[in-house]
């Protein structure tokens, strides 16, 4: 029986003291219930955040600057250090206060030796004063590298057999800074060297999540939110049982709580469908979270380390049977509209080619794509790289853009195969302005553009009409009548 589990812990999970204590319980349980977990944790909250603005800050040449702000992360790390030997020292072994002092102190050591070498990177940088990717890279890891190896410190106090893995020993990327291309063989193999021996020992590997490192040893980032990457990298390059992703909510939700309040938490869903949810807006997931777990067809918790009694979300490879029509309802905004008019291109062939070859050129993604005889509408969010896309357009056709653009998705099972959908759809917010609109395109997806102000009105709108019934077997409808957990 295979006992594999990877559990990866977010920001606000690993955020101070007693978010750590309690992913350590967490753990535990589930070595006691026989489990062999691989945890991959984030940085502490907010702590990407500043290492990015402290980079920003010392490009700046504001050196003073960007050493408070590392200066307010050592602190803030050492206290936690701190305060989680301290916890220690209040159990009732006699000899818990002696290795706590022990142990501090040499969290103190390797500690200051990460941000003295954080520091020593910043002082460069303000005197070079070019922030490179690489360089960006190497800034933003120390969040994870940091909770990781204090993460493992909290688990070892707790009981847990748990051992420090360098995540950048084991996740090979290409040389993609700022979004690095994972190299599939590589990490399968660098986890059989790295972490597998662990596991037959019985100990539970503790890795950073977010960051790799290129086969030359140079340390990379899959991007933000990469931490839940890095979890399914590992689950399918041990060919793990399940995948947990442990956050701050009770799994994925049919709406954004924010927007709508009586959203619901939905019980499951199918791996596609949480795809396009995570890549249209829904922040519970990474996009790329999903791929290495459907490869392996390995299935995926989301889960609530504040409230771990909650059964989440589960993911799996085909969707369960709804009598509704759509899942959940996600939202992308700061969005672009870009028109490309050009009437001397009528009945041209290749002018869509030239189109989609200026934005592969820029290495800009699009979000949708609507087509005329002579224009065509595409939405994007990649606007610092706006001006340089319209200017190589321009060559070809008229260009303009409109920004502050929003795109509500609807994701659900066969929406293309059910009549009257569309008509519920439209009367449902007919009185908003809908810019673009693409339905039959995939089956489980229906999309449409409009303002960035009205896209909140929309979602209520859509949710009041689609969940008035909900499928107790796929909604958790009993959350309706029991008080919300804080």
């Amino acid at each position: 029986m295979n006992r594999l589990v990877v559990m990866k812990f977010g920001g606000t999970s690993v955020e101070d003291a007693a978010a750590i204590l309690r992913t350590a319980k967490i753990v535990a349980g589930r070595v006691a219930n026989g489990l062999q977990p691989v945890v991959v944790v984030s940085a502490m909250a907010r702590v990407t955040d500043l290492l990015i603005s402290a980079a920003a800050t010392a490009a700046r040449g504001d050196r003073a600057s960007a050493m408070a702000i590392t200066e307010r992360l050592r602190i803030r790390h050492c206290d936690t250090a701190m305060q989680l030997a301290m916890g220690a020292q209040l159990r009732e072994d006699p000899l818990a206060a002696t290795r706590a002092d022990s142990g501090l102190a040499a969290t103190h050591a390797w500690m200051g030796k990460e941000f003295d070498g954080l520091e020593e990177i910043l002082r460069g940088l303000a005197v070079v004063g070019e922030l490179t990717p690489r360089i960006s890279d190497m800034i933003v890891s120390y969040g994870e590298r940091v909770s990781s190896r204090m993460m493992t410190e909290a688990f070892v106090r707790s009981g847990i057999n748990a051992v420090y893995v360098d995540a950048r020993q084991c996740i090979v990327t290409d040389a993609q800074y700022g979004k690095a291309i994972p190299q599939d063989a590589a990490i399968e193999q660098k986890l059989k060297e790295h972490v597998v021996p662990h596991l037959a020992e019985g100990r539970v590997p503790v890795l950073g999540g977010f960051i790799g490192s290129t086969e030359q040893g140079v340390t990379t980032t899959l991007g933000r939110g990469g931490s839940d990457f890095t979890a399914a990298l590992v689950g399918g390059g041990i060919d793990a049982a399940a995948i947990e992703i442990w956050t701050d909510v009770n799994g994925i939700m049919t709406a954004d709580p924010r927007m709508v309040p009586d959203a619901l938490r939905v019980k499951t869903i199918s791996f596609e469908e949480a795809a396009e949810l995570a890549y249209f807006g829904a922040k519970v997931l990474h996009p790329a979270t999903i791929l290495p777990a459907v490869k392996k067809n390995i299935p995926v918790f989301v889960l609530n380390s504040k409230n771990p009694e909650n059964s989440g979300t589960r993911i799996t490879a085909l969707a369960a049977h709804c009598k509704s029509p759509f899942k959940s309802i996600a939202v992308k905004k700061r969005l672009t509209i870009m028109d490309v008019v050009a009437s001397r291109m009528l009945m041209s062939h290749g002018y869509l080619r030239e189109i989609f070859e200026v934005f592969d050129k820029h290495k800009c993604p699009v979000d949708m794509v609507s087509t005329s005889e002579v224009s065509v509408s595409i939405s994007l969010d990649s606007n610092e790289k706006l001006p340089a896309i319209a200017a190589d357009l321009s060559k070809l056709a008229d260009v303009k853009y409109e920004g502050r653009k929003a795109l509500v998705c609807m994701v659900g099972e066969n929406i293309r195969g059910q009549n009257g959908i569309a008509a519920r759809v439209f009367q449902a917010v007919r009185h908003v302005n809908l810019r673009m609109i693409s339905q039959g395109a995939s089956e489980i997806n229906m999309s449409f553009m409009v303002e960035e102000d009205d896209a909140e009105e929309a979602v209520r709108s859509l949710h009041a009409e689609f969940f008035s019934d909900p499928d107790p077997a796929i909604f958790d409808v009993e959350a309706i009548r029991q008080p919300a957990v804080r």
